[in-house]
């Protein structure tokens, strides 16, 4: 039974499925609905790199709830945050840690990053995209798009992993014995079938109980650098999905941090013909644990 119908307006100009489903939904309910099989276009199935046209007939077998906890209801987030660069296709900025980046089941939109940054840019008519995502307690570089055609052309770089490269700075719990390495782990894609994923690391610092490393990622799979790491039997400290309850309990009660230690440090892109690199400054309550296990003397 379709449980809803979306006809495409007469002014949109073609574009692939998937992008004109995320400007209407959160990226997650449109993840479901095409790893469930659940929409046709004009009755046929489709897949999210098709294109739909002015008058194509979306139908949705998925119902999509907007249902919000009254905690979140009540959230007043922040309105603005530090921009690191900004021109007149794109805005980068330095996501703290706390928020999700996009509205969801349990996040109204206005309590969001993009929706806070929406209200900021309303009165210039610019309508914002997000190209990329960061789990809402990772903090770090954050790039969203200014208009559809560059929100379009940046999908498609992220998508295919080139001309692009993603640096983080993570503490996982043990310590690692090789100073760097690949994880070259299958995680489960948008479909729900395993896709390969690729995440470099080095070794910058090891503490008595912890590591602190630099990793880039090749792909950008859902959860890959806590996935990874927690396969390789080390996992992201303060990770609450994939890590060790036991031992964040510990830390957080030892060193006061309440998320995990994963910030998005730097982001390079080739864009327009053009080279960025973009850097976010490691936020207070990370550095506080980096310099209090550094006191505490460091075992390389």
């Amino acid at each position: 039974m379709v449980n809803q119908e979306i006809v495409v307006p007469a002014a949109e100009t073609d574009k692939k499925l998937q992008s004109f489903l995320k400007s209407r939904f959160p990226i997650g309910y449109v993840r479901k609905v095409f790893r469930k099989n659940g929409l046709r276009v004009n009755g046929k199935r489709s897949k999210p790199e098709d294109l739909v046209r002015a008058g194509d007939r979306i139908q949705l077998y998925i119902p999509f709830e907007k249902t919000v906890r009254h905690s979140d209801a009540s959230f007043v987030p922040v309105p603005r945050f530090p921009v690191i660069y900004e021109d007149t296709q794109l805005l980068v900025i330095n996501k703290p840690a706390g928020m999700a980046v996009h509205e969801g089941k349990h996040v109204l939109k206005r309590n969001s990053v993009i929706g806070a940054l929406e209200r900021t840019y309303r009165e210039q008519r610019v309508r914002l995209q997000l190209v990329h995502r960061l789990d809402k307690d990772t903090s770090g570089v954050l790039l969203i798009a200014k208009d559809e055609l560059t929100a379009a052309a940046l999908e498609a770089i992220f998508a295919e992993g080139r001309d692009v490269d993603k640096e983080y700075l993570c503490l996982v719990a043990g310590r690692l014995q090789d100073n760097q390495g690949r994880i070259d782990l299958a995680l489960p894609g948008r479909e729900g079938a395993p896709v390969r994923a690729l995440t470099r690391f080095k070794v910058l610092e090891r503490f008595s109980q912890t590591t602190l490393t630099r990793v880039n990622i090749e792909t950008g799979r859902l959860h890959q650098i806590r996935l990874h790491f927690a396969a390789l039997g080390y996992p992201v400290v303060l990770d609450d999905q994939h890590g060790d309850y036991n031992f964040n309990k510990q830390f957080s009660k030892k060193y006061g941090l309440k998320r995990q230690f994963l910030h998005a440090r730097r982001l390079k892109i080739e864009h327009g013909g053009k080279k960025y690199v973009w850097s976010a400054q490691i936020p207070k309550d990370l550095q506080y644990v980096l310099d209090a296990l550094r006191s505490e003397g460091k075992h390389r």
